[in-house]
């Protein structure tokens, strides 16, 4: 069956627009340093070269995503901020990169305030909600170019008013962890998240899956760490693993993803790999 874009275009409804296809994935993990920010960039990068038109949310006011696939801070004229506050369309505030089908809705340090500039406002959980259900309105009424057929979150890591809005416009989570010993602590807590989302502001949210990143096969702790990952989320968990891979680590500040600065590097077939077993798991979505 068809996906509809996420909510309605404006009150806290459980209406559905109808739109071309649209995915949204919120990229989330309330533990820093584990991927989430290199998981976007490189996920929607192998989205894009195997032909969906991607977008990326650059939701956390460090802007790391943004950097990554080469929007530097004097090309964020629109930004996520300006579409959070109703100054700006999704459509509008999205910014080409030199990947054919990748955009970006960059950020600043501007969302540092935003929670102080919603005070009051009791539809400020669902603004990332309507601006992405008044982009898909906006695609059906576009003659010519190709809609996106994903959007994928970048958030920041916190359970603040950013993270909230995310998990609320999103279709799915995706969850990076990576392989130490702290992220078995905050396995729980991301569950517990997922189900108050779901219970209170998005009852239709669902652990898309679980991708296990920096994993080092020579050590029997990384391999441990992953094991009990699965034992945990079972067939949530990605069998692509992201491997700790100093390329990855570079592509950043070269503003490129792994797939531009190194197509031929571990880490680059990793995202190629999870791009593919993520479209597998898609393709069973809309089958549903």
């Amino acid at each position: 069956m068809a996906i509809t874009a996420a909510g309605t275009a404006s009150g806290a409804g459980s209406g559905h627009l109808t739109a071309p296809r649209v995915r949204v994935l919120a990229i989330s993990n309330q533990k820093g340093g584990v991927g989430k920010t290199t998981t976007a960039i490189n996920l929607g990068t192998a989205l894009a070269a195997v032909g969906e038109r991607v977008l990326i949310l650059d939701l956390d006011p460090q802007g790391n995503a943004s950097t990554g696939v080469g929007v530097g801070p004097d090309a964020r004229k629109v930004t996520i901020y300006d579409v959070l506050t109703g100054q700006a369309s999704v459509l509008q505030a999205a910014a080409k990169t030199n990947v054919p089908g990748l955009s970006v809705v960059p950020a600043n340090s501007d969302l540092v305030s935003l929670e102080a500039d919603m005070i009051g406002d009791g539809n400020r959980p669902y603004k990332l909600r309507d601006a992405l259900a008044t982009m898909a309105a906006e695609q059906v009424s576009v003659t010519g170019g190709k809609p996106f057929s994903y959007v994928l979150i970048d958030c920041p890591p916190s359970l603040s008013l950013l993270t909230l809005n995310a998990l609320t416009a999103a279709h799915a989570v995706l969850v990076p962890i990576q392989c130490e010993f702290f992220a078995l602590e905050g396995m729980s807590q991301l569950k517990e998240t997922v189900d108050q989302i779901r219970g209170t502001l998005n009852p239709r949210l669902e652990i898309q899956g679980v991708v296990l990143t920096m994993h080092d096969q020579r050590t029997a702790f990384s391999r441990e760490i992953a094991e009990n990952v699965r034992a945990f989320f079972g067939t949530k968990v990605y069998e692509t693993v992201i491997p700790r891979n100093i390329r990855v680590a570079e592509a950043p500040s070269h503003g490129q993803p792994i797939l531009i600065y190194d197509h031929a590097c571990v880490g680059s077939q990793a995202y190629i790999q999870l791009a593919a077993e993520l479209l597998a798991r898609e393709k069973q979505v809309l089958a549903a």
